[in-house]
C-alpha cells in the first residue's frame, strides 16, 4: 500500500481566489487522493516564511502565471527549487499561460486531478541580472504597457482586459530605440537591425508559447527545451501596428518583414527607458538589462 501523498496548497490571498467555489471544489479533488494542507499568502515575505517551514509536503500552486511565479521565486529565494521535487500547477488565473504550453488543464478540478496523477516534467527558467526569475515570459515596450492597462481593466473585464489593454497601449507612443543582443550578437533581420538606432515596438522572451491568455508570441517555444524565443516588432507606424497586431492574434506576425523571430540561451536589451513585464510583474529597465535561460531549473507535475 503506498503512503497517501503529503501536498501543501499555496492560494495568494491577494488574488481574491482563496475563497472561490472552484478553490474549493480542486481542493476536494486533491483531498480524494491526498493529504492537504493549505497555505494562503499575502506577500513575499509571507511566502518565504511558508516555503522554509514546509514539512516535506509537495507544493502545489493554485493561481495564474502571477502564483507561478511568485512560489518559484520564493523556492528559489530560499533555496528549495529543485526538478528533483516537482511542483503541481492548478489553473486559476486570467492568463494561465505557462498552464497552457505545459497541457495543463484548465478547469480547477481537472487540474487537481492532473496533479494527483501526474509525472514530473522538467521545465527552463529565465533569470535577469538583478535576481529575479520568470516562468513564462517578459514583454518589453508596448507589451508591458499592455499589460499595465489589462491589470487596471482585469478586475471588471476578465480575459477580456488584454486584447482591450492591448489595443489601447498600442494607440499611441513612437517606440523604444533598443540595442538588443542575443548571445553576444545585436538581432538583426534582412531589412533592419536591433542596434539602438531602429525603433522597436516591443520585444518579448519566451519560455511558454503564450502571453495574455493565448495570445501565441512565440507559438513555437518548449519550455524545456533549454532556449529562448525571441520576438522582436518594428511595426512603428499606425498601419503596421494594427496589421501586426492582427498578425500577433493569428500567431502569423513572424511572416512580417518587421518581425524578427530567433532563438538563443540570452538576451541583453539597453538604450531607452522602457516597461517591463516579466509574467505580470512591472517594472522600468532604465539602462539594461539581461536575461539567460537556465535549463531544466525546475519541474512540474503533468498529465501522464
Amino acid at each position: 500500500m503506498r503512503d497517501t501523498p503529503r501536498l501543501l496548497l499555496v492560494v495568494n490571498r491577494a488574488a481574491g481566489t482563496a475563497q472561490d467555489d472552484a478553490v474549493e471544489a480542486a481542493l476536494a479533488e486533491l483531498r480524494t487522493g491526498a493529504d492537504v494542507a493549505v497555505a494562503a499568502t499575502g506577500d513575499a515575505a509571507e511566502l518565504d516564511e511558508v516555503l522554509e517551514r514546509n514539512d516535506g509536503r509537495r507544493v502545489v500552486v493554485l493561481g495564474g502565471d502571477g502564483s507561478v511565479h511568485a512560489v518559484v521565486a520564493a523556492l528559489d529565494r530560499v533555496g528549495l527549487l529543485t526538478p528533483e521535487e516537482p511542483i503541481g500547477i492548478v489553473a486559476r488565473g486570467t492568463g494561465n499561460d505557462l498552464a497552457r504550453s505545459l497541457g495543463l488543464p484548465l478547469d480547477p478540478v481537472d487540474g487537481a486531478a492532473a496533479v494527483l496523477a501526474g509525472t514530473a516534467r522538467s521545465v527552463d527558467l529565465l533569470r535577469d541580472d538583478t535576481g529575479g526569475v520568470v516562468v513564462n515570459a517578459v514583454h518589453v515596450g508596448v507589451g508591458a504597457e499592455a499589460a499595465a492597462e489589462a491589470v487596471r481593466l482585469k478586475g471588471r473585464l476578465g480575459a477580456a482586459a488584454y486584447p482591450l489593454g492591448a489595443a489601447i497601449a498600442g494607440l499611441s507612443g513612437a517606440g523604444w530605440n533598443l540595442r538588443v543582443e542575443i548571445d553576444g550578437r545585436i538581432a538583426t533581420s534582412a531589412e533592419w537591425a536591433a542596434d539602438g538606432s531602429c525603433a522597436v515596438l516591443m520585444l518579448g522572451v519566451c519560455n511558454g508559447a503564450t502571453i495574455g491568455g493565448g495570445t501565441p508570441l512565440a507559438p513555437d517555444a518548449e519550455p524545456d527545451d533549454g532556449l529562448l524565443d525571441v520576438v522582436i516588432s518594428t511595426a512603428i507606424g499606425p498601419v503596421a501596428r494594427v496589421a501586426y497586431g492582427a498578425a500577433l492574434a493569428a500567431g502569423r506576425h513572424g511572416d512580417r518583414p518587421d518581425v524578427l523571430v530567433v532563438r538563443g540561451r540570452e538576451v541583453r536589451v539597453s538604450g531607452a527607458a522602457v516597461a517591463v513585464d516579466a509574467d505580470g510583474e512591472l517594472d522600468e529597465i532604465e539602462v539594461a538589462r539581461t536575461w539567460r535561460v537556465d535549463p531544466a531549473a525546475w519541474s512540474v507535475l503533468v498529465p501522464g
